[in-house]
């Protein structure tokens, strides 16, 4: 089932109908082109889609490309023949309902990247990922959920940031969060940060550069409560991370993440000091190394790849993908022996235990 809706309540609440299901979630954003929406629903064979009134004509005029997709549920002032609405069928729907039996490796959702080189590869998850994934978020935000914890990222919930590192968690630990749908404005942010009590935020280094040359001095504008921010996708400027900390009062935890395995490393400032320009450390529960081609352990000072093992501490690591969506070579390449999964991104350790990023792997530039 395929959710193209900005962040609002009708996608987090499909979201959890889906997985109680048993049926695939399939987000995707409303800012695809109509040639990258048409390629990810037939690649995914979605039989549904629930959307909003602003993708619906373009995902009319591409009905006749994607026979699989037989029906729609328009959300808000979606409308038509040719589409159910959300109020009809939660008008009609029943007050009870038994979830179906899912086991944590059975498929929950897929998620596909940007696809900068070529068509992406649709990540399959599995309902473990979750709890395997929270880690990730509970030490970047330094300990979340703390007393008044709210979340909110500009990130689309059809992206692992988003959903996995966003919504998900936060609902997990039944914290409020933020929905916006309108498009980011780097002034705008502040002032959703002060109306709502935004305490906790996820931002790219790119939306946090451009928030601080929107707003330089924000808590001289802004009554704030900022209690931890997270950056992902990058590493952030040495003047960004100056900024927040004497303008904003906080020192940007930096994480690594990556839709396959999500983030696994990263900064905890609480628990370990964050150095200027390193990666971090694992978080609980992932197990990193350096490898060299042969998947040789490396030891700290020599570059190699980074990756993960699929096992940590003698246990599954639940936070690894199950695979590719219907491309098994892909899943082999990335899955190598000994159990590692590589990232694809080149690093190297230092004998305190932090990363340190040292470019692709395949000499392109990095892209979470």
């Amino acid at each position: 089932m395929a959710l193209i809706l900005p962040q609002c309540p009708e996608a987090a609440i499909a979201h959890v109908a889906i997985y109680q299901m048993g049926a695939l979630a399939v987000p995707l954003s409303p800012l695809c082109t109509p040639d990258a929406l048409a390629y990810r629903l037939g690649d995914a064979g979605a039989h549904l889609a629930i959307v909003d009134a602003t993708i619906l004509p373009t995902l009319r005029q591409l009905r006749d490309k994607l026979p699989q997709l037989q029906h729609l549920l328009g959300v808000g002032a979606a409308a038509g023949k040719d589409l159910r609405r959300w109020e009809e069928v939660l008008e009609h729907a029943s007050p009870r309902y038994t979830p179906a039996a899912t086991a944590a490796n059975d498929p929950a959702m897929i998620l596909y990247g940007s696809g900068s080189t070529t068509r992406p590869k649709g990540v399959l998850l599995a309902h473990r990922t979750l709890l395997g994934r929270l880690s990730g978020h509970v030490c970047s935000h330094d300990f979340f959920p703390q007393p008044r914890d709210l979340f909110w990222s500009p990130a689309d919930w059809a992206s692992t940031a988003g959903l996995c590192d966003g919504l998900l968690p936060t609902w997990h630990f039944g914290r409020p969060l933020l929905a916006y749908r309108g498009r980011f404005d780097a002034a705008r942010a502040f002032a959703l940060i002060e109306k709502y009590g935004v305490r906790n935020s996820l931002h790219s280094p790119g939306t946090l550069q451009r928030m601080m040359e929107a707003v330089p001095d924000p808590r001289a504008i802004y009554d704030l409560d900022l209690r931890t921010l997270v950056s992902a996708g990058g590493p952030v400027a040495a003047a960004v991370s100056h900024w927040a900390r004497e303008k904003l009062g906080v020192t940007i935890n930096e994480t690594f993440r990556q839709t396959e395995i999500g983030h696994v490393l990263g900064n905890c400032v609480s628990r370990w000091p964050a150095k200027p320009g390193a990666m971090g450390r694992p978080y609980p529960g992932h197990r990193l190394a350096v490898i060299d081609r042969q998947g040789q352990v490396l030891p700290p000072g020599e570059v190699g790849e980074l990756a993960v093992h699929r096992q940590c501490n003698a246990e599954d690591d639940p936070a690894i993908m199950l695979g590719y969506w219907q491309s098994p070579e892909a899943t082999t390449r990335k899955f190598i022996a000994d159990g590692w999964v590589l990232t694809g991104d080149l690093a190297k350790i230092d004998a305190e235990g932090d990363f340190w990023y040292q470019g692709r792997a395949d000499g392109q530039p990095m892209k979470h």
